[in-house]
C-alpha cells in the first residue's frame, strides 16, 4: 500500500529545513532507521554531497540516518532495499532527467507503490503526479519525457501563489499558467500552498496543513479545497 507525504515545500518562512513537518515525518518514517535521499534536483546547483549533508542534519533531529543514492554503485538496488525514501526540491527538469538517465524512474515508482515510505518536497513532489508540465521550474536540461511516477491521478503546482492585486508585476500569474496548460491538457492540477501537504495511504489522498489548496480542472471554475479533504475523487 502506498505510504507517501507529498509536501509543497521543505521550508516555511522563518523555519529551519523540514522543521514544520518533522513531527509528521517522525511518524511517517517510524520504522526506518535510515532514509535513502535522492539529491538530483540540486537546488541552486549545490552538489549531491552538500545537499545530502543538509538533509542529514534535519533528519538527525528525529534520530534518522540519511544516505545519498549517489553513494551507491547500484541505484536500483539501493531503492529496492531502502527502508524509506526522500526526494528533495530543486529543479524538476534536472531531477527527472537524472531519474531517466539512471534508469530508475520505474524502479522508484514500483518501490513506492509496494509500500516503501516516501517523502517528496517541491521537485520531489512534482514527480509524484502524472507529468511535470505544471512545475514552476526553468527547463535547464531536456528530460527524455515529462511523464513521472504517476502515484496520484493528477498534477501538482507546489509553492502555489495567489494573485496579488497590489503588485505591479505584469507577468503571468500561476492561475494563468495553469489555465494555459488546460488549453491543451485535461489532467487536473492541484495548487499546493506553502506549508501544505498530501498524505497518501493506498488510494486515499488527504490534504493536510492549515491552508486550503486550489484545484484546477479543464473548463471548470477553480475550487478551494479545505484541509482534511479526500482528493481520491479525482481518479
Amino acid at each position: 500500500m502506498k505510504n507517501i507525504i507529498i509536501a509543497s515545500t521543505s521550508t516555511v518562512h522563518g523555519g529551519d529545513y523540514l522543521e514544520y513537518i518533522l513531527p509528521e515525518l517522525n511518524v511517517h518514517f517510524e520504522h526506518c532507521k535510515t532514509i535513502l535521499f535522492i539529491p538530483f534536483a540540486r537546488p541552486g546547483g549545490i552538489s549531491n554531497d552538500e545537499y545530502t549533508a543538509k538533509v542529514a542534519l534535519a533528519f538527525a533531529k528525529i534520530n534518522k540516518e540519511v544516505k545519498g543514492i549517489h553513494e551507491f554503485e547500484d541505484f536500483s538496488k539501493a531503492i529496492k532495499s531502502a527502508e524509506g525514501i526522500f526526494t528533495g526540491g530543486g529543479n524538476t527538469f534536472l531531477l527527472v532527467t537524472q531519474l531517466y538517465q539512471n534508469n530508475i524512474m520505474n524502479v522508484l515508482a514500483e518501490a513506492i507503490k509496494d509500500g516503501i515510505p516516501y517523502l517528496g518536497t517541491s521537485a520531489g513532489s512534482n514527480i509524484c503526479g502524472l507529468t511535470i508540465q505544471t512545475t514552476n521550474d526553468m527547463p535547464i536540461v531536456y528530460p527524455p519525457s515529462f511523464e513521472t511516477l504517476g502515484l496520484i491521478p493528477f498534477n501538482l503546482n507546489p509553492h502555489y501563489l495567489d494573485s496579488d492585486t497590489q503588485s505591479k508585476h505584469m507577468g503571468e500569474t500561476r492561475e494563468t499558467r495553469i489555465n494555459e496548460f488546460h488549453s491543451f491538457n485535461s489532467i487536473p492540477v492541484l495548487g499546493l500552498r506553502e506549508g501544505s501537504w498530501l498524505d497518501v495511504k493506498g488510494d486515499t489522498i488527504i490534504l493536510k496543513g492549515n491552508l486550503t489548496a486550489r484545484l484546477f480542472r479543464q473548463n471548470q471554475t477553480p475550487a478551494e479545497i479545505e484541509s482534511e479533504t479526500d482528493l481520491s475523487f479525482l481518479k
